[in-house]
């Protein structure tokens, strides 16, 4: 599988099959069968249930009743009974469903009739980069939202509203699409800290030892950096959108939150970006230790051309074995000219080193080492 290829997996995944028509919902064959779990809670109760079958969401209509905020979270989109009964159940605009259906939409915000729908990409480190789309449908007294493969980055938030931290339980729903949305910015830290460490480690690398899977790897890192900036930056967007647009859904105490959420994308946007720049500048520095051992090695090799130089000239002259060379009758004559050849040769080395025209060896290896701060060590 080639470099081009697998960025092209990447970046683009499978995506379902068009709709017939607008607002129809297309479910992919090979997606998992979702598990419902709602959570329903209000200051003083909770109530958390698994629902497995669309006859079993016929108790959600008193759930909602029962309490003041309804988190119904669907992992999987492989029944198309499911998200149409959730969608009849809560009022869902029917684009907004087939949006949340198909798995390759922009982080977004779009206001609907009674409701908002909320677009987000959350991503996993590793060797994939695997990314899952977040829909997030907002109402008066409920929260919907869609994931289309299992596992999530809200494993803490679950905790926070069982153990009533926080003002979570006292808050509608527009709190808690805010504290998801905050789950999905701050689980891009991590990802970004195994990124710098890995810059730095290769950085190393290219210093001590040239090794051409270095460069490959390099460029990897690139790529999926690419794929972190392409999720973060409409995220942005969209959370300037919630913090600027009058939306009737987002009370203004949640804008402040909102604001200190946008402010963690303008961190990790440039946090990419650094890093981005960084990916570039161990390119040019592999291509430089390339050139720099290809000029150690020609540098050498020019010392030893230099020396052989003269010592051929003597050879040859005394190779020429003409009559009245005198010194080819004299008893000492070999000795005398492997001395002045030794003498050459020495004499030519002194002059080298005199002047530091010898090669040093592993000279970038005693290179200072800087980090991703940019400070030397």
């Amino acid at each position: 599988m080639g470099k081009s290829h697998r960025l092209r997996k990447m970046l683009h995944q499978r995506r379902t099959a068009p709709p017939p028509t607008p607002g129809s919902l297309v479910i992919d064959p090979q997606a998992p069968r979702p598990t419902v779990h709602v959570m329903a809670y209000d200051g003083e109760k909770l109530t958390e249930r698994d629902l497995r079958t669309a006859a079993e969401l016929k108790q959600l209509p008193q759930i909602l009743e029962q309490h003041k905020v309804t988190w119904v979270n669907v992992q999987g989109m492989g029944d198309i009974d499911v998200i149409r009964r959730l969608g009849d159940l809560f009022g869902l605009h029917p684009l907004a469903l087939e949006d949340a259906s198909n798995d390759h939409q922009r982080s977004k915000v779009e206001q609907y009739d009674g409701n908002l729908f909320i677009v987000a990409r959350m991503l996993e480190g590793g060797t994939t980069m695997a990314s899952d789309q977040l829909g997030m449908f907002v109402g008066k007294n409920f929260l919907v939202s869609f994931q289309h493969l299992p596992g999530d980055c809200f494993d803490p938030l679950r905790e926070r509203i069982r153990r009533e931290r926080g003002i979570i339980r006292t808050s509608g729903p527009d709190y808690l699409a805010y504290a998801m949305l905050d789950g999905v910015v701050d689980s891009y830290f991590p990802i970004l800290e195994g990124f710098g460490d890995l810059i730095e480690t290769l950085e190393e690398e290219i210093i001590r030892d040239i090794d051409a899977d270095i460069l490959a790897r390099v460029h990897q890192v690139k790529s999926k950096l690419l794929v972190l900036r392409r999720a973060i930056w409409p995220l942005r967007e969209a959370l300037h959108q919630l913090v600027r647009d009058p939306i009737p859904q987002i009370c203004e105490e949640t804008r402040v939150y909102l604001r200190d959420c946008a402010d963690h994308t303008f961190q990790i946007i440039d946090l990419v970006e650094t890093y981005r720049e960084l990916t570039s500048n161990l390119m040019d520095l592999y291509h430089s230790a390339i050139a720099n051992r290809t000029n150690e090695v020609m540098q050498v090799l020019t010392v030893i051309a230099t020396i052989f130089i003269p010592l051929t000239f003597i050879v040859g002259v005394y190779g020429m074995n003409f009559d009245y060379m005198p010194e080819l009758r004299w008893k000492y004559g070999y000795f005398a000219v492997w001395g002045v050849m030794i003498a050459v040769a020495g004499g030519l080395l002194w002059l080298f080193k005199r002047k530091n025209w010898l090669p040093r060896g592993n000279r970038a290896r005693r290179l200072p080492t800087s980090d991703v701060n940019g400070k030397s060590h």
